[in-house]
């Protein structure tokens, strides 16, 4: 608890009260005060998803704050970012004045300490984004400049302060059992999407995929103490009225404490109508005691991600499962009582092919063989299996960073291919297909290896309607190719450029 602060939540307005809050010149204000949010001493940003950039200038604008940091003086706001996209914020970087690299439980309170301090000695603001270059994790990009060669690749990227870190290091919160953890959430008066309780019970991942940013970024594995987690589940579950329990990290099934956590889940929240969800499973060490304990409550979908269609495939993304694992796994799930399974794949991975893409439908179909054979009067109902593809983004600080990407038309026929081999299936009917955006998937790769020329297109493409990108009804690629043009930015740069001359050890080399 820190007594000189206060902290407060805000959110980004939908359209329809963005349109009402510009024309009327009615400052964004901060959730629990309704006080203006450019009176406070700073505005947080989780920066989760690249395709929400442009709502960091929305927020922004209706807060009345200048977008560039270079325009902002000492009355407005630090504006300050962190989150997963923070690995890489350098498309953002002109338009924040401070950076958190890592878990914020670790040196939030020597930052809050050191800003205090300042504070009280009337420092001003570039004082203290000075002084805070030397606080673990801070990252003030003001304080370093970028060369570029001709062909437009970085030439340097050095510090022009004295005092300021060549690199700064992502910092880890060891000790998740004793680290705050959010007790009240907001409760909205309308229904949500995620309307649901929901406790971290590990953070990290024991798995090595060459594709996951977060098993990279959140490395190493730790688990939060299990007598924790009931007192969250208990707090949460009274203060929420909330009637589902969802148990957040990477891969809950490897959670050691799980059967004893899903234990008391359920009978203490007996007679309730409380159900316990269980995303992010594998599929290869999925138990018939979890799923029997699970199903007690109310029997949902289950979700597994195999990623790849094929085992070559799955071997060089170092998934870590194999076929028979496959099999093992969806056959006791149906012999548990369950009958719907989501099925997660990408494609356009490093060295795939269309023996890959058409693999899905096979290991689909597969599935749905498994199901079959169970006798009829023992199934349980008709089998449903729902196929979602996404498209690969090589994201910053995993093994394939350096892969190049694919045109939209390209991904476009990489669905078509795995929905044409669906169709071929004796089962086709009982498996359902859904693909990713393809142009989203495009704009996510250019911020996710960009560099900080694309703050101009960013902020033209904001100024030109481009808002709330991450939801298909409101985003318009032709908004951003009319940036890119108009910014004399190739956004191709940023995804099909191969970055380096070999993709991972012992694979092979880019094309």
């Amino acid at each position: 608890m820190r007594s000189e602060c206060w902290c407060e939540r805000t959110y980004s307005p939908w359209p329809d009260l963005h349109a009402v809050m510009k024309e009327k010149k009615i400052p964004l204000f901060a959730l629990e005060s309704q006080e203006p949010v450019k009176g406070f001493d700073f505005l947080g940003f989780t920066l989760q998803y690249e395709l929400c950039y442009t709502n960091v200038l929305q927020v922004l604008d209706l807060s009345q704050i200048p977008y560039y940091a270079k325009d902002r003086g000492d009355e407005f706001p630090i504006i300050i970012g962190g989150g997963p996209c923070a690995y890489n914020p350098e498309p953002l970087a002109d338009f924040f004045d401070l950076f958190y690299i890592g878990d914020s439980e670790t040196m939030l309170d020597p930052l809050m300490d050191l800003y205090v301090k300042m504070k009280n000695e009337g420092a001003g603001k570039r004082e203290f984004l000075a002084a805070a270059c030397a606080v673990p994790g801070c990252y003030v990009p003001a304080f370093y400049d970028v060369e570029y060669h001709e062909d437009g690749t970085i030439r340097s990227f050095l510090p022009n302060t004295e005092g300021v870190p060549e690199k700064v290091r992502k910092q880890t919160c060891m000790d998740l059992t004793n680290a705050p953890y959010p007790t009240k959430p907001v409760i909205p008066y309308i229904k949500a999407t995620q309307d649901r309780v929901t406790l971290e019970v590990m953070r990290g991942c024991i798995r090595g995929c060459r594709f996951c940013q977060a098993g990279m970024l959140y490395r190493p594995l730790r688990e939060k103490g299990v007598d924790r987690l009931k007192a969250e589940a208990d707090i949460l579950i009274e203060g929420t009225g909330h009637e589902e329990i969802s148990l957040s990290s990477l891969s809950s099934s490897d959670y050691t404490a799980l059967p004893e956590l899903l234990e008391y889940l359920i009978s203490h929240f007996k007679g309730k109508s409380v159900n316990i969800s269980l995303p992010s499973l594998r599929i290869d060490n999925f138990s018939l005691d979890i799923m029997k304990k699970v199903q007690d409550v109310r029997k949902s979908s289950l979700t597994f991600a195999p990623e790849a269609g094929t085992q070559r495939l799955r071997d060089v993304i170092n998934k870590g499962i194999t076929k028979d694992d496959i099999m093992i796994g969806s056959s006791m799930a149906f012999h548990g009582g369950w009958n719907k399974v989501k099925l997660y794949f990408m494609l356009g991975l490093p060295t795939e092919t269309d023996e890959d893409r058409k693999g899905i439908a096979h290991l689909a179909q597969e599935i749905c063989d498994n199901y079959y054979e169970i006798p009829k009067g023992e199934r349980n109902g008709k089998c449903d299996i729902t196929v979602s593809t996404s498209f690969f983004v090589p994201k910053p600080f995993t093994p394939f960073q350096w892969a190049p990407m694919f045109r939209k038309d390209d991904y476009l026929d990489f669905a078509y291919t795995v929905k044409s081999e669906i169709r071929q299936m004796k089962n086709q009917k009982s498996i359902h297909y859904n693909w990713h955006e393809a142009n989203g998937t495009v704009l996510e790769g250019v911020f996710a290896r960009g560099d900080r020329r694309l703050s101009k297109v960013i902020l033209d493409a904001y100024q030109h309607g481009a808002m709330y990108d991450s939801w298909s009804d409101y985003f318009h690629m032709d908004i951003w190719m009319d940036s890119f043009a108009r910014c004399g930015i190739d956004h191709e740069f940023y995804t099909l450029r191969c970055k380096s001359t070999v993709l991972y050890p012992g694979v092979g080399a880019c094309a």
